[in-house]
């Protein structure tokens, strides 16, 4: 949203004790104030019923927005995630098989390596929503507003838009909607229905790998290990790498995302009575003057129906990936930010951002690495502050305060972290510091959601066990037993079969389907994920797109088309901000992005 409406109404303080100079003897004044008369509760009752009313319906509206927010949300990046495979898996398919064999990721596509490397890119397209999605959020609820309001005869001004208080008469019906959002439940991210298989990516990808591996003729056999059916084996592999894909998404929540629109919605906007008001000043002119350009399109006539606020339609091919639109335009200006905003595009400015919170964070590993956890805490919570949307600071956080036994922190620290990604290091961190707490039932829940997520995860299976063995001590004896002062039982191997999962309380995993064809020794070579820095141009650090791959010797496709939205920045100034971007670029060690890294051999 503009800045012009990020501001918070202030409230002069009065009645405060003042020393005045002047004073012969220094005492303190007393200034005189004025002081409102209380409301007669029986004269002006009907004053206070409407003041209320309109609170509740400026609560509404606020409401009714950001759920409507956190759907677009999750299906805006839901296309995204479908671009993601059609685009980029390719790319990383086509890297893991050159070093591994046409059947490496069938049976390595849910890897540690591979569920972190996704992590981190969801990571770092999520702090993005509240720039990519929130402005067109605002306006396309907005509109559904506005012809809600227009269906019941209310006026709405050319200038200013829709005043809220209009639809005071109606906030029933905007309660009943209200409702029927919230018994929606969290939004998720789903494959959209409206979109295609991803054929096209697995035939550009066999094509790809037929032109190196393949048998091209008969002076020119493949590679030995490409012998066969390697085919089913690629289209396997791409096909369970793409679920893995949706399932890490999945462990990611919205409702943790685009904190700054939440904050006005939540604090500001509903505070001052005048949500719409702000909202129709900034969107009313937008919407005019697009519906003179395209007229009234039909899927704005499904706008008011609780799934979401996309105008350009539902289910149809032309819901945009806004995801692919270039933040190359201006930030805030220059009278209204003294800072760093006022010089960058919206890109740089989110560059710089993260850039300077991660050389906050280093600093912090530094810190904690020689033992000294209050510096380093004190530098993760400055790295979270230039950016909270990244939640593996608070995770850093938590563990510094774990050193210092500082356990009601790190429990916080802990769960801001899990509403926006429920990570297995946030749920152990957590389940530390609970059972510190002497709250050992929820820290053996955290455990048991640990062990879903990694069943392997041999350290939570050890302290699970160790709080089910103190649990039963103490149903046996029927004395309370101090978790801070007890001593844990001797370590013992467990070994995280599905006997011992079952003992502890853990479903039972699903067993997972194997491949259709067999298992060679190349599916067991070892193969890591490495990030590269936005200013490495080096022969390791090329910057890769689609199946352009190059330096792997790999054929040359055609890179995906350009987002009509985007636009090119030409003759920038270098300015200090911009000088100090570049310089923060070079010393930056990682970028977790869907097109910076390369795959090596371990």
């Amino acid at each position: 949203m503009p800045a012009k409406y990020s501001h918070v109404k202030k409230r002069s303080a009065s009645g405060l004790l003042k020393k005045e100079k002047n004073s012969p003897n220094g005492h303190h004044i007393i200034k005189e104030t004025y002081h409102p008369r209380p409301l007669n509760p029986h004269i002006d009752r009907s004053l206070n019923q409407a003041m209320s009313a309109v609170s509740q319906l400026e609560h509404a509206i606020a409401r009714l927005f950001l759920l409507r927010y956190e759907q677009d949300i999750a299906r805006l990046y839901s296309t995204r995630l479908y671009s993601v495979a059609l685009v980029h898996l390719p790319t990383l398919v086509m890297r893991c098989v050159t070093l591994g064999g046409p059947g490496w990721l069938a049976f390595n596509h849910d890897s540690e390596e591979i569920k972190d490397f996704f992590r981190a890119a969801i990571s770092m397209d999520m702090r993005q929503a509240g720039e990519r999605v929130a402005t067109k959020s605002v306006l396309w609820s907005y509109t559904a507003l506005r012809h809600f309001a227009m269906s019941n005869n209310v006026s709405i001004c050319n200038k200013l838009g829709l005043h809220s208080l209009r639809l005071l008469p109606y906030y029933p019906a905007l309660k009943a909607h209200l409702d029927t959002l919230e018994a929606m439940g969290p939004p998720i991210f789903t494959k959209p229905p409206y979109l295609g298989s991803l054929q096209e990516g697995q035939e550009a990808l066999e094509d790809a790998c037929e032109l190196k591996f393949g048998w091209m003729h008969e002076l020119a056999p493949g590679h030995p290990e490409w012998e066969g059916d390697w085919k089913a084996k690629i289209r396997h592999g791409y096909e369970r790498l793409s679920q893995t894909l949706w399932r890490v998404a999945r462990e990611f929540d919205v409702r943790g995302y685009g904190l700054v629109l939440r904050e006005k919605l939540t604090t500001k906007w509903c505070d001052c009575g005048c949500s719409t008001d702000h909202l129709g000043e900034v969107c009313e002119r937008t919407v005019r003057e697009d519906e003179e350009e395209n007229g009234v399109r039909p899927g704005k006539q499904r706008e008011w129906d609780g799934r979401g606020s996309g105008i350009l339609g539902w289910e149809t091919e032309e819901e945009e990936d806004i995801w692919e639109v270039d933040l190359d335009f201006g930030g805030l200006d220059p009278e209204e930010c003294g800072g760093p905003d006022s010089e960058m595009t919206i890109g740089e400015m989110m560059e710089w951002r993260y850039l300077k919170a991660e050389r906050e964070k280093e600093r912090g590993n530094a810190a904690f690495r020689i033992g000294d956890y209050l510096v380093a805490i004190q530098l993760y919570e400055s790295a979270h502050e230039i950016e909270s949307e990244v939640p593996h600071y608070q995770l850093n956080l938590a563990a510094a305060h774990l050193k210092l036994n500082n356990w009601i922190e790190a429990e916080k620290a802990c769960t801001k972290a899990l509403q926006q990604h429920r990570s297995s290091k946030g749920l152990y961190r957590r389940a530390r510091a609970r059972k510190m707490l002497g709250r050992p039932d929820e820290a053996i829940q955290d455990l048991r959601a640990v062990l879903r997520l990694q069943p392997n995860n041999l350290e939570a299976l050890a302290e699970l066990a160790s709080l089910i063995s103190m649990a039963d001590d103490k149903n046996l004896s029927g004395t309370t037993t101090n978790p801070s002062s007890s001593k844990s039982p001797p370590s013992m191997k467990i070994e995280p079969n599905a006997e011992t999962l079952r003992r502890l309380g853990i479903p039972k995993p699903k067993p997972i389907k194997q491949p259709p064809f067999t298992k060679l020794r190349s599916d067991d070579r070892k193969l890591k994920i490495v990030l590269l820095s936005p200013a490495d141009s080096s022969g390791t650090g090329r910057k890769f797109s689609g199946l352009n791959t190059s330096s792997l010797n790999e054929p040359q496709l055609p890179p995906p088309k350009a987002s009509r939205h985007g636009k090119e920045k030409a003759g920038a100034i270098r300015t200090r901000k911009t000088k100090e971007l570049e310089k923060m670029r070079a010393e930056c060690t990682n970028y977790p992005s869907w097109e910076r890294y390369v795959v090596k051999k371990d």
